[in-house]
């Protein structure tokens, strides 16, 4: 059973910065970032996993550009830079992470077996 735990969630303005991180009790081979706003369902952010020893990266749309995903793989930490936040970027933040390899439709989540208890990002215009 692999357990994640988040932080570095907090408040910020609008074009402000932020780091997630997410420590992984074990490694895992896929991990990813997803947020869920209220009243909305939950979305893919990032995704990482490595390859022949380089990190493979996808973003969605809405923040390509302004976050960037990154992995210590000897901490098993995952994080998540967040520059020129947006309100709408406001949302609770989860690390998601699966021994198996990274499934093509990963930013739906089912590919995910293990979840943190989120992070909570406001971003205040």
């Amino acid at each position: 059973q692999v357990q994640l735990v988040e932080s570095g969630g907090g408040s910020v303005q609008a074009g402000g910065s932020l780091k997630l991180s997410c420590v992984a009790s074990e490694y895992t081979l896929c991990m990813g970032w997803f947020r869920q706003a209220p009243g909305k369902q939950r979305e893919g952010v990032a995704l990482i996993y490595h390859l022949f020893g380089n990190g493979i990266t996808q973003y969605i749309d809405p923040v390509k550009g302004r976050f960037t995903i990154s992995k210590d793989i000897v901490k098993n930490t995952l994080y998540l830079q967040m520059t020129s936040l947006k309100p709408e970027d406001t949302a609770m933040y989860y690390c998601a992470a699966d021994q198996r390899s990274c499934s093509p439709d990963w930013y739906r989540g089912a590919a995910f077996g293990y979840w943190g208890q989120g992070t909570q990002v406001t971003v205040s215009s």
